[in-house]
């Protein structure tokens, strides 16, 4: 039995199929669009699913919309009324789309899937998608679940118990009550863009002090133990104007919203740690509750909040569950996923047997390309390769690479599902050099030399770099871990904001945050074989099991999907190496002809 899952029209459109209750393939539009963040109709993915799969449209058995768009418009009007008349140019501006297409879903799908599939539709509640992704993909037979977003119909987080085939949820937290839109706002306080720099607000925060948290909590939330809250809407302005924030907040906040793109001064940093410190708080909190009230030992994660990375290292190191799983394609675009997963258990009733293990592939859920479908597009560009026989073959040589210092852009095999590269559309570094971080930032990905870098580690020797326990998973970097002390150099503990960024803080300085932390992916042979490989490779000529992992793509781009995605991005930056299966190139080959030019890429992409 096919069923196929969709996510559109909001933010991340995605399709996912699920056959007789394995997930056969799962994409977002984006990868195929090339548009960040595509909230169109997932077509491309819809076709990439199906090819995936074996299947015409016409032979799905059951279609299944992760949210209720009639229920979302009615929080759209009761909004607009409760603000009105404040917010009646805003829902002007939103009013022309949901009478084109919103209202019409169930027409939409049905043009969508080109009129070929003639089954029902189905349509379930966001959070119950959310839920859904959490609950079933992991390992766990029983667990409490977390689900924390900006907003689904008037959901904004919810906290439920999932038990064999069956997710149940018991509580939630309601529009305009939002940690999602809480933490969206301060992202747009401090000058980025809102559903693509709360990781930017995320990575600034070690560089600043909590000296805000308390005017936070005083005059913005009215925050509960359990974790649930009520903001101040007086200093919001999302329910009625095309900003995060009412002029209010700026005496709270020293001034003004930051411009974006402008410099970003001491005061960001300081705003950004507190808001983060809040977050963190609050999730404890939540997660405390629901132990509380569920009794469970496991906790499932997903949500846009979810990929709040350092929460979650914390929930996991001071929380009381014993194991959390959190869905790696977390936010609009998992909701494809878990919307398919819940008709198969919940609805259909199918048993469910995880047997301990979580049925998410590694994430590795995209496409993957032939060797002859790379061999004659590099052909065409006159692209100057070598291709190798084995995969233990190329593994080495990616291996030298990055050992004599060369970042090497990685294509293999299947594209991962979710916004973390896990070694399949990568660029690689190593994490020993002092300078990778600034290099990497400012040459090939473009962007602010504050970000930090993810290290990917071999499973078996994480628990010697970082303070996790030896058998401690975090395959798909959703958790953040400290460095072990014995990793650390000294340093100037007087030094404050940018100034931490200079400092070498510890054996693999180029994934170190200046809070000795690092957003960990653990590596193992069964996840990500051909990754494992090559960290294996790194570890014997290095004596070091750790690289840098970063997403393959460029500021204000998705991360490439096909050869000619990666082939360009490699053309356009200072990239060394690019790998694609078995297929190298070296940079100092290739033709001149062939080079983008550098100036006019980083125009395009200066602002994301």
């Amino acid at each position: 039995m096919h069923i196929l899952g969709i996510s559109a029209y909001y933010h991340d459109s995605a399709a996912a199929l699920v056959r007789d209750g394995q997930i056969v393939a799962a994409a977002q539009e984006e990868r195929f669009s090339r548009k960040k963040h595509d909230y169109r109709f997932p077509e491309q993915a819809i076709d990439y699913c199906l090819h995936e799969a074996g299947i015409g449209r016409g032979e799905l058995d059951l279609v299944v919309f992760y949210d209720k768009p009639l229920l979302k418009f009615e929080r759209i009007l009761e909004t607009y009324l409760s603000y009105s008349p404040a917010g009646f140019k805003l829902f002007l501006m939103g009013l022309p789309l949901w009478l084109k297409q919103k209202l019409h879903t169930p027409r939409e799908l049905r043009k969508g899937l080109h009129g070929a599939y003639q089954g029902r539709f189905v349509f379930l509640e966001h959070h119950e998608s959310h839920a859904a992704s959490a609950f079933f993909p992991s390992p766990f037979h029983e667990a409490a679940i977390l689900t924390l977003d900006g907003v689904g119909e008037w959901a904004t987080g919810s906290l439920g118990i999932g038990r064999g085939n069956q997710v149940e949820l018991i509580e939630e937290l309601r529009f305009p009550h939002s940690l999602g839109l809480l933490y969206s706002a301060f992202t747009y306080f401090t000058g980025f863009r809102v559903n693509s720099g709360e990781y930017k607000l995320m990575g600034l925060a070690p560089y600043g002090r909590p000296i805000y948290r308390d005017r936070i909590l005083e005059h913005l939330l009215d925050l509960k133990e359990d974790g649930s809250f009520r903001m101040n809407m007086d200093y919001f302005a999302y329910c009625y104007r095309d900003r995060m924030t009412s002029s209010k907040i700026n005496a709270l906040f020293d001034g003004p919203p930051r411009a974006p793109e402008s410099e970003i001064t001491q005061r960001e940093m300081d705003i950004a740690a507190s808001i983060q410190s809040v977050t963190e708080e609050i999730v404890l909190r939540m997660a405390r509750h629901a132990h509380e009230r569920t009794g469970a030992s496991n906790l499932t994660l997903a949500g846009g909040v979810a990929l709040n990375c350092v929460a979650n290292g914390r929930v996991l190191r001071e929380g009381p569950f014993e194991n959390i799983w959190v869905q790696p394609a977390a936010g609009d675009a998992g909701g494809a996923l878990g919307a398919a997963l819940f008709a198969w258990y919940q609805l259909l009733e199918r048993p469910r047997d995880n047997r301990g293990k979580d049925a998410q592939k590694g994430s590795l859920l995209g496409p993957s390309y032939t060797a002859e479908e790379t061999r004659r597009f590099l052909d065409s560009q006159g692209a100057v390769y070598t291709r190798h026989e084995t995969e233990d073959e190329v593994c080495d040589v990616i291996a030298s690479l990055l050992a004599e210092q060369n970042v090497v852009g990685h294509m293999a095999g299947r594209m991962e599902f979710g916004p973390r590269a896990l070694g399949s559309r990568s660029i690689l570094g190593d994490a020993r050099s002092p300078e990778m971080q600034s290099t990497m930032n400012l040459k090939i990905k473009f962007r602010e030399s504050f970000r930090p870098f993810a290290p990917a580690v071999l499973r078996d020797h994480a628990h010697e770099y970082f303070e996790m326990k030896p058998d401690e998973d975090s395959p798909y970097m959703l958790l953040v871990a400290p460095l072990k002390a014995e990793k650390r150099l000294p340093v100037d503990e007087t030094a404050e904001g940018l100034d931490k960024l200079r400092q070498q803080r510890s054996t693999v300085p180029a994934i170190t945050h200046v809070d000795y932390s690092a957003r960990v992916q653990t590596v193992d042979h069964e996840r990500h074989p051909r990754f494992a490989k090559v960290l294996q490779s790194f570890l014997d000529k290095t004596g070091c099991p750790v690289l840098i992992n970063t997403s393959f793509n460029v500021r204000g781009e998705p991360i490439v999907n096909t050869p000619e995605d990666a082939y360009r991005c490699f053309m356009a930056t200072d990239m060394d190496a690019l790998v694609i299966d078995d297929f190298v190139l070296l940079k100092a080959d290739q033709p001149t002809a062939a080079r983008v030019d550098r100036e006019q890429h980083l125009h395009r992409f200066a602002l994301d």
